[in-house]
């Protein structure tokens, strides 16, 4: 595995990043989860990403059980600002609410430290002053190693950066953002800013939810049993299952049987492909999916064929 380093930082993290989001939801069981994150390992993948608001907490609970033997090799990500709770201040990126969220995910991540804490959304409601400030305080008091966003439009991004710089707080040294095939609206302003910053981009849904993955047919409902049919996948479903999105699945499995791989390596490789892509958020439910995913990471596509892809 050929490791990367996260934004300008020093932290060296897989290019492949275990998502965690259907973890603690019950079609995929505690051990078969911790098994999940065992295969990646084992392949190589030491990057994590959860939130405290996946599955109520329980995917946090779950990631801190896989990694608890072996916690200084992994770096763990998490996410902080949908509501814990139903008070007013139970959301957001207020001083509170961080500091409770925090809190709140190192006890269920069982650990001292987040490696890297990411705000889930943008917060209109409190001045990025007093988010970075709080961030940069729980940096220097040890319970996280670095800081990052989610959802973060580029002007959002470079409006926290000049206040990092401006205040010399702890930056953000990540942006998540979604991104696949169907929604490429990243390749515009944010990945121009991230260049120019040193921000690393770690882009969730390369799959669509799994639609794009070649496992469905248009022709009839997801299996019951299967992520996208999950109450988790739903948005995914109601976003990218379309006429559209199939077309580019008869191109894709055309594609990856050419070149001798699968769709998820063919998508995982062309993500990658993209220069200012650190790593990539992909979930996996059985560990051969985890080992699967790894493998990818060695793929280098010819330009014909990113150019292909391109333009679907």
């Amino acid at each position: 595995m050929n490791y990367v380093r996260l934004g300008r930082s020093g932290l060296k993290v897989s290019p492949v990043c275990v998502g965690t989001n259907m973890f603690g939801a019950g079609y995929v069981d505690d051990d078969r989860a911790v098994s999940v994150i065992d295969a990646a390992f084992d392949a190589g993948i030491n990057f994590i990403d959860t939130a405290d608001a996946y599955n109520a907490g329980h995917s946090e609970v779950v990631v801190g059980k896989a990694v608890r033997s072996h916690r200084h090799d992994f770096v763990v990500a998490t996410k902080g600002f949908i509501a814990t709770g139903p008070g007013p201040n139970d959301i957001g990126l207020s001083r509170k609410h961080l500091i409770d969220a925090v809190e709140a995910s190192l006890s269920r991540l069982d650990t001292d430290y987040i490696d890297l804490y990411q705000v889930h959304y943008f917060d209109p409601d409190t001045p990025l002053e007093e988010t970075i400030k709080t961030l940069d305080d729980l940096v220097r008091q040890g319970k996280l190693r670095y800081i990052g966003c989610s959802n973060f439009a580029a002007w959002q991004l470079m409006r926290a950066l000049w206040v990092s710089d401006r205040d010399g707080f702890e930056r953000f040294e990540s942006v998540q953002p979604e991104y696949n095939l169907g929604k490429r609206d990243i390749e515009g302003e944010l990945f121009n800013a991230c260049s120019n910053q040193d921000v690393g981009i770690i882009p969730y849904q390369i799959f669509m939810g799994g639609v794009l993955t070649g496992r469905y047919s248009p022709e009839s409902p997801p299996p019951s049993d299967s992520h996208m049919a999950s109450r988790h996948a739903q948005r995914a479903k109601d976003t990218y299952w379309t006429d559209h999105t199939f077309k580019m699945v008869e191109t894709l499995k055309k594609t990856a049987a050419e070149l001798e791989t699968s769709v998820p390596q063919l998508l995982i490789a062309w993500t990658l492909s993209k220069p200012q892509i650190t790593s990539v958020i992909v979930g996996a439910s059985r560990p051969e999916q985890a080992q699967s995913n790894a493998e990818a990471t060695t793929i280098e596509l010819p330009e014909e064929i990113v150019a292909r892809l391109d333009s679907l």
